[in-house]
């Protein structure tokens, strides 16, 4: 049967890590060094996603269309019920763009100068579309980043932040937390 997801077969002959159950992945998505890529359980990934590098998918995690996650080296890490909305942008590595080095993966190490940090997403997360998240960043349990936002420092826990560069504009509810123990009891899936 062709659709616009891939088979679990054709996902098993991609060569992840690891891959749990309930996952779709489009046919249109693109994934660079699988096998450092891990995939929990209830995952949906949509249509013109490119992931590469290390990165870990835990459980009931959706990315939207047009997504980038850059895991590099150090990796990145989407925690349970992260929601990344389309043409979100997550780096764990960048180049030094102050003139002192080149810019360019085509181009010898010695010639650049790359920062490489973890990028951590705890529970509940949900980055809003066309939002940027650079190396080093913890987006802690239950932070709301709002559309088009810059995230270049790390936030707190159920806060929603906004901006270039984002800032923390308002408390988020925890009922949410709730929701979860709801489903989790009922094993929806």
């Amino acid at each position: 049967m062709n659709t616009s997801f891939l088979s679990k077969e054709e996902i098993k002959k991609m060569g992840f890590l690891s891959v749990g159950e309930n996952v779709l992945i489009s046919r249109k998505a693109s994934f660079y060094s699988a096998e450092k890529i891990s995939i929990g359980d209830n995952v949906r990934i949509d249509d013109f996603c490119i992931l590469s590098g290390k990165i870990k998918i835990k459980n009931n995690i959706h990315i939207a269309p047009y997504s980038a996650l850059f895991g590099g080296i150090k990796g990145i890490v989407l925690n349970d019920y992260v929601n990344i909305s389309s043409k979100v942008s997550i780096y764990s590595l960048s180049d030094d763009f102050s003139g002192n080095y080149m810019t360019s993966p085509v181009l010898p190490d010695k010639y650049k100068n790359v920062t490489e940090e973890e990028v951590i997403i705890e529970k509940h997360v949900i980055i809003g579309s066309g939002s940027m998240v650079l190396p080093g960043v913890v987006l802690r349990e239950g932070t709301a980043v709002g559309a088009m936002s810059l995230v270049k420092e790390s936030t707190e826990r159920f806060g929603i932040y906004a901006g270039i560069p984002a800032k923390r504009i308002k408390n988020r509810s925890k009922r949410l937390i709730k929701l979860e123990k709801d489903i989790e009891n009922k094993k929806v899936f």
